[in-house]
């Protein structure tokens, strides 16, 4: 419960910064003839935090898009879920490849220690929240998998009695 209210603050602020500052950004250019050196590069790591965390948050309640089109075309119940764990098993796959990848564009940037040019920010800042989502989501995947195998086993298990 703690972890749902933790991402719901920090997509809620991060949110909220992100609007701000390009409000803020684009008064002082337009009114002020003033650029606001440095806000691109904060916008863009409160950007990237957010996408990733909100995928999370998406991932974490099952509020995600998907593409349920054979609930649309068959009332078979154990179709449905054969057709669920074949997703999730899928998922699963992409999330594993996706924690590789986002491991190695991480690590990437710690050996490279680069830094953005105003705040002198890392960017593997910006890089961990690919790490953090893709770790977050391959939980997540876990979980429905064990649901969506637990139930199919289930199913079979009342039917053969």
């Amino acid at each position: 419960m703690h972890s749902l209210l933790l991402f719901k603050v920090a997509v809620t602020v991060l949110g909220l910064f992100i609007a701000f500052a390009m409000v803020v950004g684009i008064l002082f250019r337009a009114l002020l003839g003033i650029q606001v050196f440095g806000l691109e590069e904060l916008v863009l790591m409160a950007a990237m935090w957010l996408y990733m965390l909100g995928a999370a948050l998406a991932s974490r309640e099952r509020t995600h898009l998907s593409a349920d089109f054979f609930q649309a075309f068959s009332d078979n119940e154990a179709l449905h879920n054969t057709m669920n764990l074949i997703a999730t098993t899928l998922s699963l796959l992409l999330a594993v490849f996706f924690v590789r990848w986002s491991y190695s564009i991480f690590s990437w940037g710690f050996e490279k220690g680069q830094v953005t040019p105003v705040f002198s920010i890392p960017q593997y800042f910006s890089q961990a929240s690919l790490l953090v989502a893709s770790v977050l989501l391959l939980l997540y995947v876990l979980r429905d998998f064990v649901h969506d195998v637990s139930k199919l086993v289930g199913k079979a298990k009342a039917a053969a009695h």
